[in-house]
Parts: C-alpha cells; sequence; structure tokens
C-alpha cells in the first residue's frame, strides 16, 4: 500500500500541514515575572525593551594616542603639539584644549573640550613633553560620539526576543538590572514501552536504555522550559491515561514517547482519543510518521514516535518551533539553503525524508554528505548532523553534485 496523505481522519496529512496546525493551535503564556540580569539568558521578553540614556553617554575615545585639535595638524609633514595633560578612562580634563596642544589619552576616555580627533600612539613619537605626529587628521578621527551605539528613546529589544549573552550585556550597558519575561513553559515528559528501563538499571532480554527522554529533557532545558519528569509509565490503558489527565491538569505541554503508532499496545493515542482531543496521528514525513498532536486538558499533547532519530528528528523540526510559540517567542525563520550533495542517495516513498547530514562551508562552495547510515534507531547518526537534508515527496535518486535543499539544525 502507498503514503496515503488524507486529512484528519487516519491517513497521513503533508509534513506543511502538520506545522500549520501545530502553530495555529498554540496560544502563548502570558504570565510574565521580573527576572535579573544573571538569570536572564534564554528567556524571552514580556516587554520591549527603550534606551533610557545613550550609550556610550559621551564621546570618548576609540584608542590609545593623542588627542588633538586637527586644525593644527593641517598642511603635510609632521607635526609637533606639546602634552599638557595624561587622561585615563574614566578621568577628566577641566580646561579646554589650546592651540598647539594634545593631551595623551586612553581608550574609553572622555574627550575634552575642544579636541576634535585622536591620534593613534603607533604613528606618534613621544619626547618628553613633546609629541611628534603626521598632518591630515580628519575631523571625527578615532573618536566614538555619544549616542553612537544606542540614543536614549530608542527601542532596543522587542517583546518576543529570546535572550542571549550579548543581549544581557545589552542591557547592562544601558544600566537595566532586570526586565520582564514571560514564565518559563512547563513540559511534561513521558515514555511508554515495558522495552525501555532507566540508565544504571540492568537491561533485560529485548530491553533498551531510555534515550528518548534524557535527549528530549536535555534539549527542553535547553531551550528554557520547566521540564516536569514523568518517567516511564505502565503499558496499560488505564496507566497511560491516568498520567495524560495528570499531566494535562499540570503542564502546558506534553511530550510522550512510543505508543502513537498501530500496534496492539500503543495506548497513548488510544488514551488521547478517549480523554482528550487528537487532531492527527500520522504525518508523511520520514523518519517520524507516528506523530500526534491534539490536547489534553489545558495541555498541548505532542505524541512522538519511539524510535530514537525519529523522536529527536520530529523534535526538532515541528516541536521545537511549536514551544517556542507557546513560550511567547517571536517568529525566527529557519535556516535553509542549497547545497551539493556529496555521495548516493535514492527513495521511492512519497514522504517527505530529512537525512541527516553534515555541512562543510568551503572556498568554492557549500557541501553536504550524509552522516552514515539513515536508519532509525542509529543515533549517532544525529548527533554527527549539523543539518537536515530535505527530499520532496514523490521519488528522488541523487548522485554527488546534485544540488540539494538543507535545513541547518537550530540548537542554540
Amino acid at each position: 500500500m502507498g503514503d496515503k496523505e488524507t486529512g484528519a481522519g487516519g491517513g497521513m496529512i503533508p509534513f506543511d500541514v502538520a506545522g500549520e496546525r501545530i502553530l495555529a493551535g498554540i496560544q502563548a503564556v502570558t504570565e510574565s515575572e521580573y527576572v535579573e540580569l544573571d538569570n536572564l539568558l534564554g528567556r524571552i521578553l514580556a516587554e520591549d525593551v527603550i534606551a533610557g540614556i545613550n550609550v556610550p553617554n559621551h564621546d570618548n575615545s576609540a584608542m590609545d594616542g593623542y588627542a588633538v585639535r586637527s586644525v593644527d595638524l593641517a598642511g603635510s609633514g609632521e607635526i609637533v603639539l606639546k602634552v599638557v595633560f595624561d587622561l585615563a578612562a574614566g578621568g577628566w580634563f577641566e580646561s579646554t584644549l589650546g592651540s598647539g596642544e594634545a593631551i595623551r589619552i586612553m581608550t574609553g576616555a572622555p574627550i575634552p573640550a575642544g579636541v576634535d580627533a585622536v591620534v593613534m600612539q603607533e604613528v606618534c613619537r613621544r619626547e618628553g613633553e613633546w609629541v611628534a605626529m603626521p598632518a591630515g587628521v580628519k575631523v571625527g578621527d578615532h573618536i566614538r560620539r555619544a549616542g553612537e551605539d544606542m540614543r536614549s528613546g530608542a527601542h532596543v529589544f522587542q517583546r518576543g526576543r529570546r535572550l542571549g549573552p550579548v543581549d544581557v550585556g545589552v542591557l547592562a550597558s544601558l544600566g537595566i538590572g532586570r526586565v520582564r519575561v514571560f514564565r518559563r513553559v512547563r513540559v511534561a515528559v513521558l515514555s511508554t514501552g515495558n522495552e525501555v528501563v532507566e540508565v544504571g538499571e540492568p537491561l533485560g532480554p529485548g530491553q533498551v536504555y531510555n534515550s528518548n527522554r534524557a535527549g528530549l529533557k536535555a534539549a527542553l532545558a535547553k531551550m528554557g522550559c520547566e521540564v516536569l519528569d514523568w518517567g516511564i509509565i505502565g503499558d496499560t490503558l488505564e496507566e497511560v491515561e491516568a498520567a495524560l489527565v495528570r499531566a494535562g491538569n499540570e503542564a502546558d505541554a506534553i511530550i510522550s514517547t512510543g505508543g502513537v503508532s498501530v500496534g496492539d499496545y500503543d495506548w497513548v493515542r488510544l488514551a488521547l482519543e478517549k480523554r482528550g482531543h487528537c487532531d492527527f496521528w500520522k504525518v508523511a514525513m520520514k523518519p517520524g510518521k507516528p506523530l500526534a498532536y491534539g490536547r489534553m486538558g489545558q495541555a498541548v499533547f505532542l505524541g512522538l514516535p519511539g524510535n530514537p532519530v525519529s523522536a529527536l528528528t520530529v523534535f526538532y523540526l515541528l516541536i521545537r518551533p511549536a514551544l517556542f510559540a507557546l513560550m511567547g517567542r517571536e517568529v525566527v525563520p529557519k535556516i535553509s539553503f542549497q547545497a551539493k550533495f556529496q555521495g548516493h542517495f535514492s527513495k521511492k516513498h512519497g514522504r517527505r525524508e530529512f537525512l541527516r547530514g553534515r555541512v562543510a562551508f568551503l572556498a568554492d562552495g557549500v557541501e553536504v554528505a550524509m552522516t552514515g547510515a539513515q536508519g532509525s534507531g542509529i543515533l549517532t547518526s544525529l548527533a554527527r548532523a549539523n543539518a537536515f537534508i530535505v527530499l520532496p515527496e514523490g521519488p528522488v535518486t541523487l548522485s554527488t553534485g546534485d544540488l540539494v535543499s538543507v535545513w541547518m539544525i537550530d540548537d542554540e
């Protein structure tokens, strides 16, 4: 039987439609809190940031050198000026620089009255209280003007921005010690299946360690979510149903792994359909076809496949953008481009396929190659990847040199 793409019933829906439906059902959190600078990394702004001062707040030197009047260095050849003061960053020159004078100035020191240029020390020759320098200095040379970076009243950051290290530094430069950010999103993570066991426990016949939950928890923590770890849920409909109902009352989002396919023991989808709402549960993508999306109580429900590569691929491609939307983050376009494929690959199915690849930026162009075997259980292929090679629906055959679409894996 071929890959049938139908609507919300039992068939698959296209990958793009799945992404649109998930985002359409997301309502961003509205609760916010004030957070200090030291704890802002990765948080989402709940208000615009307006500059209350100029940065820098005074004209200052961009170089170690000599502060001068450009008119004194008109003409050609070498000019000799008298050094009347040494000015360090944080210091101040009370007078106005006069004709034929210079001030020894350090980077960041305020520009004194009468000065309109700085000559870098590398081209100067100091002899006692005199300094020789080349003529031809221009007005404004090596001077950083007040407000050059940010002017008072300017919009610096907009609501919805996810704050990075440089952003925190910008806030500090404005003298802002805390800002209002959206509260952390609570995400319940749970696993199903008698075949998965926790790290540290002995493996029985047919069992595997629970890599899915460990990887998802790490990814969620990096995003800035509050992770509610519910461990491994018993493999019965009653236990899965009880866990989902409880999570639906306590979390903003639920992420489960396993139990959303068509097997006799895939209880998650059945529990969702019984106690919540299931919008769809199959997507025309590879890996990751068994993806369930819906609601359980107050929470968005996102049921991922049990295979490790499938689970994390779906997370990066569909779940992570949805959770950022839930967190109130502004829309950030994915980084995508064309690259020359290295190797050989073919597919016959009709689903969108995402190969794990490694992009190399070379002098003569951009290349991408697969990171080894592409089986849905080979997690190291995803660990070695920095991009997905995106193959369109329908049969595809690739050879070295063919142009392919590449989506960088956003793992900030």
